[in-house]
């Protein structure tokens, strides 16, 4: 008798990215809009990529069972 097959969460695929090593990669919040007001660093740092905090991977793997 086959297994069912889990069901990938698609908000968390469309915001979530898994490394070749198994890390899993988040976009900061806060990019988007009033830009004006927040300093050139601050933006620079929010385009680039982090990685999951260790209490959130394991809701996050949930989430993606085949990532």
């Amino acid at each position: 008798m086959a297994k069912l097959k889990l069901k990938t969460h698609k908000g968390a695929a469309k915001r979530f990215k898994v490394t070749a090593s198994g890390k899993i990669l988040r976009h900061h919040s806060g990019a988007r809009h009033i830009l004006t007001s927040k300093p050139r660093r601050r933006k620079r740092r929010l385009v680039q990529s982090t990685n999951v905090s260790k209490a959130d991977v394991r809701h996050v793997r949930a989430m993606l069972p085949y990532g």
